[in-house]
């Protein structure tokens, strides 16, 4: 990778994914202009040059090897990339979308990011607002796709903060298994990586044959959240998890944070259709552990409806537990779930919960009960790696920089866990 001017690396935003890309970006040109700082830094000690020596050297060695030189740039300033790839997305009277990329991309590392969950008015034909469902924003992400793979690039990786389709990933009966046919359709079109966030289930990365899934999580920035919670994380603090799908999740931050760790076990009726937050199917819910007088935190990868977190919240106030935490790494809130929980919260039965900017979200972000979580940085530093071919072993298991995290210090705002929120820049 050329620090001064990564002329090889593009991202491309579909409609919907815009801010989440934007502030992805911005990581990125920091990013470089760190590494290019820090290598003339070290290549002027090392060889006893001036700055602006190394600087004019970096340039010219890239307007010697580049097939696109850069003849009016001052050759001893630092040349940000614009990264960004521009592109006009067209919807037809019927309905069909059109995705043009506006410039080259021939041979280049390409990165399209797209927020599939996104049910707010997107920008179409120069300006025209349309609101998608996730089917729409799929078709979208085909297109573009295809217009890039037409258009001549090297590599194409997806960031998709959501996988569409996650929560159909196994079969029972007479029923399709949708997550693993989505990947299929997308390593057909010549996707070569996806890189998501918690993906409902880590089988649907098995079923591909050359296509991968880079699956992130944000355990570390929703921990550091909780250790800036004045009087959160003491002797009675206690982790429980909300089901029996979610144990290793929740076994995995009662560990990191040394806290007892606590189950809620749900018997469904299978019979009954969830319609909303208020109507599911949970029949009964049993405990395993000690909740009373102490702070409960819980975790889980998606929040729909929000009628099963609900549930466990006001079950586990009935056991007499104090403050309740919980923290989603996917806040879909579909429906009517931001009321519900704003009646929840008003009741008490909750304290805060942390969710991730995974989602884009307009008045869920305004609640005082909503602690948002940025998850760029993290995104930024996955593509700038996969963009190297640097190894992604230390975002993919981040217990070290967890463990680190803590032993610097807990709720130092200006300390170690503040100045943890960029290792991956």
């Amino acid at each position: 990778m050329n620090y001064s001017t990564p002329s090889n690396l593009g991202v491309i935003t579909c409609p919907g994914g815009e801010i989440f890309a934007d502030e992805v970006i911005l990581h990125l040109k920091t990013g470089c202009r760190r590494q290019f700082e820090r290598a003339v830094s070290k290549l002027a000690k090392r060889y006893n040059l001036d700055v602006p020596s190394i600087i004019t050297k970096f340039n010219f060695i890239h307007d010697a090897t580049s097939s696109l030189p850069s003849p009016y740039a001052d050759p001893t300033q630092f040349r940000p990339s614009s990264i960004k790839i521009p592109a006009q997305f067209t919807m037809f009277a019927n309905g069909e979308v059109k995705a043009e990329i506006l410039e080259s991309v021939r041979g280049k590392d390409i990165f399209i990011v797209q927020d599939v969950e996104n049910h707010f008015p997107v920008n179409f034909n120069n300006g025209c607002k349309r609101t998608l469902s996730i089917n729409d924003h799929l078709m979208t992400l085909f297109v573009t796709v295809d217009a890039v793979k037409q258009a001549g690039a090297e590599r194409i990786t997806l960031a998709l903060p959501t996988y569409p389709y996650s929560r159909q990933h196994k079969k029972k009966g007479r029923e399709g298994i949708t997550a693993s046919r989505v990947g299929k359709l997308l390593e057909f079109l010549g996707v070569h990586r996806i890189i998501t966030l918690d993906i409902h289930s880590r089988e649907i990365g098995n079923s591909f044959n050359t296509m991968t899934i880079e699956n992130l999580h944000a355990s570390y920035q929703i921990i550091r959240i909780l250790s800036k919670m004045p009087g959160i994380l003491n002797d009675n603090f206690v982790v429980v998890s909300p089901d029996t799908g979610a144990v290793d999740r929740n076994k995995f931050y009662a560990t990191a944070l040394k806290k007892p760790l606590a189950l809620l076990y749900k018997e469904r009726d299978y019979s009954k259709v969830t319609e909303n937050a208020l109507e599911n199917n949970i029949a009964e819910i049993k405990l395993l552990g000690n909740v009373a007088g102490k702070t409960v935190f819980m975790a889980d990868d998606m929040l729909g409806t929000g009628g099963t977190l609900l549930k466990a919240m006001k079950f586990l106030k009935d056991q007499g537990a104090g403050k309740v935490i919980s923290a989603i790494s996917l806040p879909l809130f579909s429906g009517n779930a931001v009321s519900y929980f704003d009646d929840a919260y008003k009741q008490g039965l909750f304290y805060r919960i942390i969710g991730t900017n995974a989602i884009y979200q307009e008045e869920l972000v305004k609640r005082e009960w909503f602690v948002s979580v940025n998850i760029t940085p993290l995104f930024a530093q996955t593509i700038s790696r996969l963009h190297q071919e640097l190894s992604l072993s230390s975002l993919l298991d981040n217990r070290d920089i967890i463990v680190k995290m803590l032993s610097e210090g807990l709720g130092d705002a200006e300390g170690g866990v503040e100045n943890q929120g960029s290792p991956f820049i």
